[in-house]
C-alpha cells in the first residue's frame, strides 16, 4: 500500500485556510457499508459541481468504505467503477480497510476481532456466512475470505494511500501524531489515532480533516475537522468540500 497521496506544493498556514490554486475538493467520511446513502451523496456532488464555475474537482474518500453496515461489498464495487465525468477520485485507507487487507493476507489471530467490528456483516454482503469460519483453522479461514472477495476488490483497496494535501489541508482517515510532521507519521497513527489528537489545540501547520471517531455533527476545530457523522447507524453520511478560502457541506440527513 503507498503511504502518501499526491501533494499541492509547499504552503504554510494561514488564518484563512485556502485549498489548492485551481482545485475544488470534496472528502467524504466513513461510508461503512451504506451504498444507499453513498449514492445518495454522489448525486448531489455530482449537482454541486454541475451548479458552480468550472474547476478542477478532486472527491476525496476518508477511509471505512467497509464493515458494519449492510453493502460493503457494493460499496467497494460502486467506487471501484464509478468513473465521474468532472471530477478525479482519491482513496485514503482506513483502519477497517487496513484490517480486512491483514486478513486476507494470512495474519494469524486478527480474523475473530475483525468480525467482531464490522467484518460479519463485510463478508454477508459477499454471500459468506461467517458462522462457518469458526469451525476452521486460521489458514481455511484466511483461504475462505480471499475465495469470496473477488481479486478487484482486494487489488483496489491495497491501492489506498494514507494522506492527501490539499492547500493549507491535510485529508488522512484518523488523524495525527501532535508535534511529528508529515513525513514522520506513523501508518498506525493515520490509520487509528484518538487521543492526544482529539483533544490537541496546537497549529499543525495545516488543518487536518478527517473521519474515524464519530460526532453528531461535523466537529470544526482550529486544526482539524472531523466528518464522520455515523452513517451506519445514523443515516447520515456527510461531505465537506473546500474551495479557495471557501468550504461547505452536503450531507443525507433528512430535513424536518
Amino acid at each position: 500500500m503507498s503511504f502518501f497521496g499526491n501533494l499541492f506544493g509547499a504552503f504554510t498556514a494561514q488564518p484563512s485556510p485556502h485549498g489548492a490554486e485551481g482545485y475544488r475538493a470534496y472528502a467524504i467520511g466513513d461510508i461503512h457499508g451504506r451504498l444507499d446513502l453513498l449514492d445518495q451523496l454522489l448525486a448531489q456532488i455530482e449537482a454541486d459541481i454541475a451548479a458552480r464555475r468550472t474547476k478542477q474537482n478532486l472527491v476525496v474518500f476518508l477511509g471505512d468504505l467497509i464493515d458494519r453496515g449492510p453493502q460493503s461489498a457494493q460499496v467497494v464495487e460502486r467506487l471501484r467503477t464509478w468513473q465521474p465525468r468532472d471530477a478525479t477520485t482519491i482513496f485514503l485507507c482506513g483502519n477497517h480497510e487496513e484490517v480486512l487487507l491483514r486478513v486476507l493476507a494470512g495474519e494469524r489471530n486478527i480474523l475473530a476481532d475483525w468480525l467482531k467490528f464490522g467484518g460479519v456483516e463485510c463478508l454477508a454482503s459477499y454471500g459468506l456466512d461467517a458462522a462457518g469460519l469458526s469451525d476452521l483453522s486460521n489458514v481455511e479461514a484466511a483461504a475462505a475470505v480471499r475465495a469470496v472477495i473477488p481479486t478487484e476488490h482486494q487489488a483496489f483497496l491495497a491501492s489506498f494511500s494514507d494522506t492527501f494535501r490539499f492547500g493549507d489541508y491535510l485529508f488522512v482517515h484518523a488523524g495525527i501524531r501532535p508535534g511529528l510532521g508529515v513525513a514522520a507519521q506513523a501508518q498506525k497513527d493515520l490509520r487509528w489515532i484518538r487521543d492526544p489528537f482529539l483533544e490537541d489545540r496546537t497549529d499543525h501547520g495545516f488543518v487536518v480533516v478527517h473521519g474515524h471517531t464519530i460526532s453528531e455533527a461535523v466537529e470544526e476545530r482550529i486544526n482539524r475537522i472531523g466528518i464522520d457523522t455515523g452513517a451506519y447507524r445514523t443515516g447520515v453520511l456527510t461531505a465537506m468540500a473546500i474551495e479557495g478560502s471557501q468550504r461547505w457541506f452536503l450531507d443525507t440527513a433528512i430535513a424536518d
